[in-house]
């Protein structure tokens, strides 16, 4: 399986592990040695250290783990290669099946684990071996076994060259346009997923396109009795009617908060569904203070057709290609808080006006975004739903909330000459809102395009998850404007430019005045916000207005 020299690798890297660890058990008891008052120093911390000791013991012990997982996979896949090799050659397919389900029995109980969960362990195994980048990343403990396994999942169905392609992408800096940002293994697991998973489905838009036409045939309800006289009811539905299910229970319930209401934002989402579903007889007690955030209206129920899915209402961003949108090509959007989504279903939220669904155009040159919805034309809202599209989630290391319950923070404080601009906001859920403020973790500066990083109170940095842009798909026969500036680099522009009428220079965008306040220095408090605020917020022109010119 050409795994042999990463074995060894690793094998190697438990021995330095050992190691490490050793070295750190001395250190301790040098530290218990201090202890007790002999050759302290008088700005020695003996508990700072040990509390620093331990976390470098856990992180030896990651990297132990993860290598002693790359061996398990190399002995699992090739123990199923060994046994096959036992049979004789005209062995019959039945006997050679009997004879696997041999070797998934025997693993099961080497391991101490079910069938099931031996058999998924073979095939992942054999799956990550086959991956040399994959594999050499999990031999020397850059990467977890958690993190191997998400690569095995979502490979599987991409041919060769394109699963190398994918593994390329995050494993190999060489490759052209690269992974951004946290490195695979500072990622957590499902964060990880996440990011394979977007990039899948824009290199395989055909992919999503089909699962997703199954995935619609197969909606259903379920219930399922639980213990201490609960039970679970789950909905598997498309995409975006649970997303904005999920957005609408969570303004109502905010809108329920409040002094009087004894109730976590937890309790009450359910409270809210289950009131919804039963109907009048079972109305939720409170008053709702929460607004739709699409026209300022209170919120209400909609009563509906039995078995018609209303327009949802509740605000969420989806970002789509321009091309996409305009049906050149099938590439996936984004929808905020869920992922991506089919073109088909994006350009549906676009064409049937969802009254809450901010469309966010994608630049087909680069990637980046044009324009955030029609609707909002207050700069602050403006603002928040730039970082809200940013940012796609608490930005706090490992942290996975969805960006409705979280909140917008300034990273540097206004009290501490710190600006309102997306460089210096960024989302934060309750919890690490409180921690930030509450503790020695130190936010980054974020950019337009990027949120920030982290660095922990003992000095660890935790670089930000960078939404992994990428310039979108052209359709056949139209060359990106990238295409055309190489293609004509060498064209000699003088004799051309000296035949254009002298067009006069662009005036700037303010006029010299000394009547013109520099933002920064007024307070928050001050009422020319107030006039400020009351202008309307001019956007960017709309590039499908331009399009059947372009096409022309």
């Amino acid at each position: 399986m050409g795994t042999s020299l990463g074995v060894a690798a690793a094998a190697e890297g438990v021995h330095a592990c050992v190691a490490a660890l050793d070295a750190l058990n001395v250190l301790e008891r040098e530290d218990a040695f201090l202890a007790a008052g002999v050759g302290i120093g008088p700005d020695f911390d003996v508990l700072q250290r040990r509390y620093e000791i331990r976390l470098e013991r856990l992180e030896v012990i990651a990297r132990m783990e993860a290598r002693l997982s790359a061996m398990k996979a190399r002995d699992a896949g090739e123990a199923m290669e060994i046994q096959q090799a036992l049979m004789p050659p005209d062995a019959s397919v039945t006997d050679r099946t009997y004879a696997e389900m041999s070797v998934v029995e025997e693993i099961a109980g080497v391991l101490t684990i079910s069938s099931a969960a031996a058999a998924a362990f073979v095939d992942q195994s054999r799956k990550v071996c086959s991956l040399p980048l994959v594999f050499e990343a999990l031999s020397t403990g850059v990467v977890s076994w958690q993190h191997a396994k998400v690569i095995a999942g979502e490979t599987d169905g991409l041919d060769p060259a394109g699963a190398a392609a994918l593994v390329a992408h995050f494993f190999d800096p060489d490759t052209p346009n690269p992974a951004r940002g946290a490195a695979p293994g500072e990622l957590v697991p499902s964060r990880f997923r996440a990011k394979v998973r977007g990039w899948r489905e824009r290199h395989h838009p055909e992919s999503i396109e089909k699962r997703h036409v199954k995935g619609v045939a197969d909606r259903r309800m379920e219930y399922a009795p639980d213990r201490d006289g609960m039970a679970w009811v789950s909905l598997y539905l498309p995409g975006d009617t649970a997303c904005a299910i999920w957005n609408r229970s969570t303004a109502i319930a905010r809108g329920l908060q409040g002094p009087d209401e004894p109730r976590t934002l937890t309790q009450l989402r359910p409270d809210i569904a289950a009131s919804q579903l039963l109907g009048a007889g079972h109305t939720l007690r409170g008053t709702v203070n929460a607004v739709d955030t699409t026209d300022n209206a209170p919120t209400s129920a909609v009563v509906t057709e039995i078995g018609k899915v209303p327009t949802p209402r509740a605000d969420v961003l989806v970002m789509v290609p321009v091309l996409s949108l305009l049906g050149a090509t099938d590439e996936p959007a984004v929808l905020d808080g869920l992922g991506p989504i089919p073109a088909s279903m994006a350009r549906k939220l676009v064409a049937d006006g969802a009254d809450s669904f901010y469309r966010v155009l994608v630049d087909p040159r680069d990637g980046a975004p044009l324009e955030i919805g029609r609707k909002s034309y207050r700069l602050p809202e403006t603002i928040k739903r730039w970082i809200r599209m940013r940012d796609a989630k608490c930005t706090f290391p490992g942290c996975t909330n969805g960006t409705p319950d979280n909140e917008t923070d300034h990273l540097q404080a206004w009290e501490h000459c710190g600006t309102t601009g997306t460089t210096n906001l960024a989302q934060l859920c309750p919890k690490h809102h409180r921690l930030k403020h509450h503790s020695r973790w130190t936010p980054d500066p974020a950019t337009d395009n990027d949120p920030p990083g982290w660095t922990s109170p003992t000095g660890r940095h935790y670089k930000s998850e960078h939404p992994d842009t990428e310039p979108p798909h052209w359709p056949p026969g139209i060359l990106p404007i990238e295409a055309v500036a190489r293609a004509t680099e060498d064209l000699e522009w003088e004799p051309l430019l000296a035949d254009m009428p002298n067009w006069p220079d662009r005036p700037p965008e303010e006029p010299p005045s000394e009547n013109l306040l520099d933002s920064s220095g007024l307070c928050p408090t001050d009422p020319l916000w107030d006039d400020f605020y009351a202008q309307p917020f001019n956007l960017p022109p709309d590039p499908w207005k331009d399009w059947e010119r372009l096409k022309s």
